[in-house]
């Protein structure tokens, strides 16, 4: 294993496993290559290790400023000394996701079968379990046996559930949050709709726009622009721009007249400058995919069987991408598998993004079940 960036121009921390990993597509991804940051210290037992997993559009920079994009820390809130997941009592560490575009190996990586090409769209499809069997050989080279606890948010948060049904041996706390089970066939056509800017941008020349200096910016805008709304809910958008006029002078023709129009196309151009659209792409086919009932025959309890994790789940009560009442479907699956499971669904206005802003609630659950978990396990 050596240690070299996975085909960004930035050198991201990162560890390479020369042997690959099998994908669930039946393809073999030679030579991967993993971007990852760690925070605080990990104890002379190796039992204090928690695994933070991003979100589709995060990165490993989940408690620092982003040194290429420039970026704050994505969960500075959540992670870091004296915050619910302390940096003083945890060592944390979180990596950039298989298939994903900030130094992790993904279609921006060099091409695994053809010397001096990149993947671009011949990507192979990757699903979430994928991308939890590479962090697991992250884990491992670190020399972790056992992870006290894996988090995360949306996605996230299915990295989660599926690391506690792949390894339930290594993993003793597992808290989704913003979560579900399965990508609902309502998320899968928002998905699509951005897709399909992607795909109709005139460039992005079948996914070789790299080869020729150009990028779809205006697809994938429209793409983030598309999942925004979905990530927000109807009571933040209208607490914030209502009906508000941006040109305050009058009409324009077809101008952007209201607020929050400026407010998404803001989100889209800024977007466009951090992620790559074949990223994208492979990472939203990715939860499309997820489907833990459905690859035990519909019954969520089964998937839950092996599992000894101990479980928080967290919902918000204005998130309508991942509603509380899938998370209430994940508890009494994990009852009826006699695992250890606590619910709690967060009163918020704020929408399925309530888990990255200023959730004081959500934030006293969060330190309390580890701070319980820690306690069950011995951790001083």
């Amino acid at each position: 294993m050596d240690q070299t960036p996975a085909g960004t121009d930035f050198p991201h921390q990162s560890v390479t496993f020369p042997d690959g990993v099998a994908l669930d597509c039946g393809r073999m991804l030679p030579r991967v290559t993993v971007a990852y940051r760690t925070y605080g210290t990990l104890n002379v037992d190796k039992t204090n290790a928690i695994l933070v997993c991003h979100a589709l559009t995060g990165d490993q920079y989940v408690a620092e400023q982003n040194p290429e994009t420039g970026r704050p820390g994505w969960w500075q809130r959540v992670v870091g000394p004296g915050a619910p997941i302390d940096t003083d009592k945890y060592f944390v560490i979180c990596a950039n996701v298989l298939g994903g575009c900030m130094g992790s190996t993904g279609p921006r990586s060099p091409h695994g079968e053809r010397p001096g090409a990149l993947w671009g769209t011949e990507f192979p499809v990757v699903t979430i379990h994928d991308m939890v069997r590479v962090q697991k050989r992250l884990v491992e080279y670190l020399g972790i046996g056992r992870l006290f606890a894996v988090v995360g948010g949306s996605m996230g948060g299915m990295q989660v559930l599926s690391w506690a049904v792949q390894f339930p041996e290594m993993v003793f706390a597992a808290v989704p949050i913003a979560a579900a089970y399965y990508h609902s066939a309502q998320n899968i056509a928002f998905h699509e709709i951005g897709r399909q800017a992607i795909f109709a941008d005139p460039c992005f020349r079948n996914g070789n726009y790299w080869a020729e200096g150009v990028r779809p910016e205006r697809g994938l805008a429209v793409a983030r622009m598309t999942a925004h709304i979905t990530y927000v809910s109807e009571e933040a958008l209208t607490r914030k721009f209502g009906r508000k006029l941006q040109n305050a002078e009058g009409l324009s023709a077809l101008g952007e007249q209201f607020a929050v129009e400026s407010y998404l196309q803001y989100q889209g151009s800024s977007f466009v400058q951090r992620f790559d659209a074949n990223a994208y792409l492979t990472i939203t086919r990715a939860m499309d995919l997820f489907d833990l009932a459905g690859e035990y025959g519909g019954a969520l309890a089964d998937a839950f069987r092996a599992v000894q994790s101990r479980f928080l789940l967290v919902s918000f009560s204005s998130d309508w991408l991942f509603p509380t009442a899938q998370s209430r479907t994940m508890a009494r699956a994990l009852n009826h598998a006699a695992v250890n499971v606590s619910f709690v669904e967060v009163q918020s206005d704020k929408g399925h993004d309530a888990f990255l802003l200023d959730e004081p609630d959500f934030h006293a659950t969060l330190r309390g079940f580890l701070a319980g978990c820690a306690a069950h396990a011995g951790l001083t």
